[in-house]
């Protein structure tokens, strides 16, 4: 077996992960390598050749390519190490075990680990469309890949299932080249997505958004030829005599993001019920005290400029650690209050520095007042004009000498 050492090992070569490697490397770290099962680094932001990218980070509109060129640029110039082709089997405290199609089988000692996996698609199979199983549909992610990085059209007369940002944007992409996007059908009463891609990918274009509806049929043989829509109830149910047909070619799935955690699960890493990614504390560190998360393996985030974020605080964390100069006792755990679905980080170390806590409300909600508090003290507040489970909050709290966390969202 080939065998390797470095300081901090990152697996995933994405945004995630390339953030994180020369946050690692600018804290100290001597050897920073990164594991990608790719050919490149870059990850998704391959294929995401639209603008918006960096507006936070860089006060610039990138596309995906221009972004993640940036962190490439860098991490070679300050010597991070990379390990292509290669597909991480497991990893342990301090081990990672991967393949190679150089050297074989591989096993990287490190002194601390990142984790930056990633997430993957819902298929058809995970929310159970009805119908036959022609040719045609594929996940938003799938199809953007295709057309964006192989040449390949996909279809001519679309429909799209899910207002996730991913489904929107690739009604957009779809539109100008030429495809007719009939509608996107959301299951929510309010939008998956971004506000703006609603509007710059669907508006623009006058792309219909029909919400509380949902597939109900797939129709085809060899290609899908129709799907069959209805209206929801309050319980998420097709509604009967709702249902109407709509001629097409093609169906896009953007129904949700599963983190990929496999690899997290098999190491002991305790995972968050609601995320379905790390449970971690402010230095992004796990219940594994040398293994740190960041990115879409831990929650899937709105922007990549926050993942960026999140992930140099990882890498910082792990270089430190790697160093002997971590520690981190005595965590409390973050609770969710009002309209809270979640927080990330999960748990708070009660210490000196600033802490971003960053949350997803349960529903949409207008004229808020976003609050944190320690017990009956408030620590930190501001008013919204509106909130949506689509988009990200954040708030900064003084974790110096807290005791009890809690994160609310309540009318203002």
């Amino acid at each position: 077996m080939y065998k390797m050492n470095c300081d901090v090992c990152v697996v995933g070569g994405g945004p995630a992960g390339l953030s994180a490697a020369v946050a690692a490397k600018k804290q100290g770290a001597k050897d920073v390598l990164i594991v990608e099962r790719d050919e490149t680094l870059g990850g998704i932001l391959q294929q995401c050749i639209h603008p918006g990218f960096g507006l936070k980070l860089f006060s610039e509109e990138l596309t995906g390519p221009e972004y993640f060129g940036r962190f490439v640029a860098k991490a070679k110039e300050l010597g991070v190490k990379t390990l292509l082709n290669s597909m991480v089997l497991e990893v342990g405290e301090n081990t990672v075990t991967c393949i190679n199609g150089e050297y074989g089988a591989c096993e990287i000692t490190a002194k601390a680990i990142i984790l930056a996996m990633g997430c993957r698609e819902r298929t058809r199979a995970n929310i159970v469309i009805p119908g036959t199983r022609p040719a045609g549909v594929y996940t938003a992610g799938t199809a953007q890949r295709l057309m964006n990085r192989q040449n390949e059209m996909v279809g001519k007369k679309v429909v799209i299932l899910g207002s996730g940002d991913i489904g929107m944007i690739m009604a957009r992409r779809m539109t100008l080249e030429g495809a007719k996007v009939m509608a996107v059908v959301e299951l929510m009463d309010f939008l998956a997505g971004l506000t703006r891609n609603r509007v710059q990918c669907l508006d623009d274009f006058g792309i219909p958004l029909m919400l509380s509806h949902t597939i109900v049929d797939i129709k085809g043989n060899d290609r899908v030829s129709s799907v069959v829509i209805a209206a929801v109830d309050e319980k998420k149910q097709p509604i009967p005599g709702t249902e109407q047909e709509i001629e097409c070619d093609t169906l896009l799935l953007s129904v949700g993001l599963i983190p990929e955690n496999e690899i997290s699960t098999n190491a002991g890493v305790e995972l968050s019920p609601i995320t379905k990614g790390p449970k971690v504390n402010q230095f992004m560190q796990t219940n594994i005290p040398s293994v740190f998360a960041c990115g879409n393996v831990v929650h899937v985030n709105d922007l990549v400029d926050n993942v960026s974020t999140e992930s140099a605080t990882a890498g910082k964390s792990a270089a430190m650690y790697a160093a002997g100069e971590l520690t981190a006792d005595g965590a409390i755990e973050v609770k969710t209050g009002e309209n809270v679905r979640y927080v990330c980080p999960q748990t708070v170390v009660p210490t000196e520095g600033k802490v971003e806590l960053y949350f997803r409300v349960m529903k949409p909600q207008k004229k808020v007042e976003l609050s944190v508090c320690d017990g009956d003290t408030v620590l930190v507040k501001r008013k919204a004009i509106k909130v949506n489970p689509g988009e990200m909050e954040k708030l900064v709290i003084d974790a110096k000498d807290v005791k009890s966390l809690t994160v609310s969202v309540k009318e203002a």
